[in-house]
């Protein structure tokens, strides 16, 4: 009876399902009674960390440094600014990662200023609540080095 049990529990913990970081659920991609395996993605988790990516010209990466002061104007939030600091620049530009990236080996060869995701966070966390995905305009406050 022992050894059921210990099964039984060891069956119900294999169950259990652990977010590899705190956030809201959303995205869900499964059914009622679906199977599913480990490591198996079954939804999106949009993590309760608020950040910012805004995505630069390559041309002015010079200017933009770890940091930096960032005023932050969401527009969902309707002209109340929030204060942030650019937190790291990407390793690589939005190009790379994308889903279709541009080929160029097919003879196009038209220079395109690349843009590279710069991550800001917020020095005061919103109140408002603010869904991923929302449009903002930053401006990076540039100081003299």
């Amino acid at each position: 009876a022992e050894a059921a049990l210990a099964l039984a529990h060891q069956k119900l913990e294999n169950c259990e399902v652990r977010a590899p970081a705190s956030g809201v659920a959303s995205k869900a991609d499964l059914q009622v009674g679906e199977l599913v395996n480990r490591g198996q993605a079954m939804l999106a988790i949009v993590p309760d960390e608020r950040y910012v990516v805004a995505n630069f010209k390559e041309t002015s990466l010079s200017e933009i440094h770890p940091g930096d002061a960032v005023e932050i104007d969401v527009d969902a939030l309707s002209g109340h600014p929030l204060e942030g600091r650019v937190e790291s620049i990407g390793a690589g530009t939005g190009a790379v990662f994308s889903l279709l990236p541009a080929d160029n080996a097919s003879g196009n060869f038209v220079k395109v200023v690349q843009r590279v995701p710069v991550r800001i966070a917020f020095l005061t966390p919103p109140t408002e609540p603010m869904p991923a995905g929302l449009s903002a305009t930053v401006t990076v406050r540039r100081v003299a080095r």
